[in-house]
């Protein structure tokens, strides 16, 4: 893997394991529906939030559901979840309920494909600061994510399958009203070890992101 391509691969990893607001929804704010992403074309443009659209964090548009509010995304095909931020609308074409970020399509396996049946879950409007969350800059204890799933029995594999080569690695529960979500993720001491972990990580083909050790 050249210098470049995995500096890149790196910043993709920067990422911040977003705490939701505890504040849910009834059943009946769950979608089931078509999920596909976008990044280049979009990238540094003006999103309908106002922000400028970055393709390598967690965000994603939606047609309806408010912006700023929080959604847990799981591909269906294979279980996997990630929690996006609605910054943007869309998508615009019919059969299609939510378009992710690069970053987030990453974690679910969707760049492939590139459209995926998914199940799209409203947890909150607003995210409200946590002291739990990452603050790279100061260099707090963090953890390294490598799956989330809706299937404890995946989170159970993968768990098996690292912990042949990677020590510390444990599951963590994130529980909404109508959902458990089973975390995958790997405990580390300080930046430096979750970066060289990171990176060895990403040479197994494994895509990760960093996130606060609860």
């Amino acid at each position: 893997m050249s210098k470049t391509r995995l500096i890149f691969l790196l910043y993709l990893i920067f990422l911040i394991s977003f705490c939701a607001q505890k504040v849910y929804f009834p059943p009946e704010r769950v979608q089931i529906g078509l999920a596909s992403w976008y990044g280049p074309g979009f990238h540094g443009k003006k999103t309908a939030s106002g922000e400028i659209f970055n393709m390598y964090e967690l965000t994603a548009a939606h047609r309806t559901f408010p912006i700023g509010s929080y959604v847990m995304v799981t591909n269906l095909e294979n279980g996997k979840s990630v929690l996006v931020r609605i910054n943007d609308r869309g998508p615009f074409i019919k059969g299609r309920i939510i378009d992710l970020s690069y970053a987030a399509a990453k974690l679910i396996d969707l760049i492939g494909p590139g459209v995926v049946p998914v199940r799209v879950e409203l947890l909150s409007y607003n995210r409200v600061p946590d002291k739990r969350e990452v603050d790279i800059t100061r260099g707090q204890v963090i953890a390294i994510q490598i799956g989330a799933f809706i299937k404890k029995e995946n989170a159970i594999n993968l768990k098996r399958v690292l912990s042949h080569k990677y020590k510390g690695v444990y599951i963590e529960t994130f529980k909404t009203r109508t959902t458990k979500y089973y975390r995958v993720r790997i405990k580390v001491q300080n930046k430096k070890q979750a970066f060289e972990l990171a990176e060895k990580l990403i040479r197994d083909g494994y895509s990760v992101y960093l996130v606060k050790n609860d």
